[in-house]
């Protein structure tokens, strides 16, 4: 998890260093994560477009374009076609240090394995909510990555989740033992699978191309 999170850093740094193109350069209402986990899912995609990111990402155009001009800057991606060609044009690949940073492996489960996987998290979750013992609630979960378009071969399937400790009140402060308490139980709801990588909920899972589990609504 520290790559991405000095992917942000390097960004935002970027952006810091090179005033004089803030105006063109401008970073957009978007997380660096999500940026990153966009070139994820293009693991094993020879190339794709503009329109693929801002559809993935659920932003416009001029958004994307934004976002590639950060993620070219710092060599994540290139385009794809030769200089002076129009063929291929709007064509960019993901670099190895694109690939690098956003945590991408080689697309090696059938589509078919990580779906049975999200159901069976499913029912963890539904049982987990419905358990009065169990330390904490999951109040929310989304499924996102590249098992999502139509691809026989697939990575892991990346899922946010939100968890809140039962009886707690919302207005306490996150203690260093409550953060290792939180690994722990999401450790155990992962139940040692190799299709799922559970990861701490941010909103911008929700506004990317994702898949909703049983979250709030299964606790009520």
């Amino acid at each position: 998890m520290a790559q991405p999170f000095l992917a942000v850093r390097a960004l935002l740094r970027y952006s810091a260093a090179m005033p004089s193109q803030r105006q063109r350069l401008t970073l957009p209402s978007l997380p660096a994560e999500a940026a990153l986990s966009f070139l994820k899912d293009t693991k094993g995609t020879p190339t794709w477009s503009t329109r693929d990111l801002a559809d993935t990402l659920k932003i416009n155009r001029r958004e994307a374009q934004q976002a590639l001009a950060f993620l070219q800057a710092q060599g994540y991606v290139q385009p794809a076609h030769q200089e002076g060609s129009a063929h291929s044009a709007d064509q960019w690949i993901t670099t190895p240090a694109g690939e690098t940073v956003s945590g991408a492996k080689p697309p090696r489960f059938t589509r078919e394995k990580v779906d049975q996987a999200l159901a069976a998290l499913k029912d963890r979750i539904k049982r987990i909510n419905k358990d009065p013992q169990a330390p904490f609630r999951i109040t929310d979960a989304v499924a996102f990555g590249d098992f999502l378009p139509d691809r026989a071969r697939v990575q892991s399937a990346d899922v946010g989740i939100r968890l809140v400790r039962r009886g707690a009140s919302s207005s306490e402060p996150r203690s260093a033992s409550d953060a290792q308490a939180e690994r722990k139980f999401l450790r155990t709801l992962r139940a040692n699978s190799a299709l799922v990588t559970l990861r701490p909920y941010t909103d911008w899972m929700r506004h990317r191309s994702h898949r909703e589990l049983p979250g709030r609504r299964a606790a009520a």
